[in-house]
């Protein structure tokens, strides 16, 4: 049996693994060597938060499978992968409607003023006063990106009696004949939504794609939810329309600079900011498919059948109406 090793796995779902893969290496959270856990290791499998770059890559000279528990891949040198005759499988699915209702959470959360409420309570102030809410129904949301996430936040929203507005290089023929979205070029979703979503990869077509042009297109007191990637957003940009009352609520699952408190400081402390620490995803069901799919490719491989969900470089190309390329 080859050498697995898993790393970042919490202790609650050390048990699946094990039942699993006995005779694989455990480790939960990010070793400080993470090249000496894994260095005679012909399968490795990842979450996000440890960059795999080919520096590290290169002190692995037995890795044959890289299997990262998550939709993302960009944590992932895959140039220096496919050179080096790496495969690289990641997770396409496990959790879209977690991560949909996730959305949801943080809007009716904000909107509803619902820690501020909780707050009142507990010090025994019942005055709802300064504690008006604002409804979703009519308002227009804009989904950016209508793969799986996407969709799952357009079928919740319809679910509210919102109006959707949607772009993507795809249309969804269900998504316009069932829910009723519209899809339009980015300008229009930006200049028309009261609420923007963000459901993109991060790739060199989508850095910064929410910058300071896009700002100035959007509605005055716009309200923005990140819950994709940090780096689709320029971090000074929505500092500067949080000031400005452009954006009233930055409702952030994901950060440009995530785990650098640091350099985030001033964004996550703004007070018409919500931060959550990168939990989307973080639910009992969606954590189990995560494993159950990484189990699977792990399986393919030491039958020596390709695995399904392979990545290749280079990453997608995202090409969005109305999106401009430099």
């Amino acid at each position: 049996m080859p050498k697995i090793v898993f790393l970042q796995v919490d202790s609650e779902d050390q048990p699946l693994v094990k039942e699993r893969f006995g005779d694989a290496d455990i480790i939960e959270g990010i070793p400080d060597d993470i090249a000496g856990a894994c260095s005679d290791a012909e399968i490795v499998s990842i979450f996000i938060g440890i960059d795999m770059n080919a520096d590290l890559l290169a002190r692995l000279p037995n890795l044959k499978l890289l299997c990262t528990r998550s939709v993302g891949f960009n944590h992932i040198d895959l140039e220096y992968c496919a050179k080096k005759g790496i495969t690289v499988c990641h997770v396409p699915d496990y959790g879209s409607h977690v991560i949909a209702e996730h959305v949801f959470a943080l809007l009716l959360s904000t909107l509803r003023h619902i820690p501020e409420a909780d707050k009142k309570v507990e010090s025994g102030d019942f005055d709802y006063h300064g504690l008006r809410g604002v409804s979703l129904r009519g308002k227009t949301l804009g989904i950016v990106g209508t793969g799986k996430i996407g969709a799952k936040a357009a079928q919740i929203a319809g679910g509210f009696g919102m109006r959707i507005l949607a772009v993507d290089r795809c249309r969804t023929v269900e998504l316009e004949d069932l829910l009723h979205v519209k899809y339009t070029e980015l300008d229009e979703l930006l200049s028309e939504s009261d609420i923007i979503t963000l459901h993109l990869p991060a790739v060199e077509e989508t850095h910064h794609m929410i910058d300071s042009v896009a700002f100035a297109k959007m509605k005055d007191g716009v309200c923005l939810v990140n819950t994709a990637r940090g780096e689709l957003i320029d971090s000074d940009a929505l500092l500067d329309a949080l000031n400005s009352g452009k954006v009233q609520y930055a409702l952030l699952d994901v950060l440009e600079h995530e785990h650098n408190f640091e350099e985030n400081k001033e964004l996550i402390k703004h007070p018409s900011v919500v931060s959550t620490p990168h939990i989307a995803f973080y639910a009992e069901e969606s954590m189990h498919n995560m494993y159950e799919d990484a189990f699977t490719s792990i399986d393919e491989y030491l039958r020596g059948d390709e695995p399904e969900h392979i990545v290749h470089p280079p990453t997608v190309v995202c090409d969005l109406p109305g999106v401009q390329k430099s």
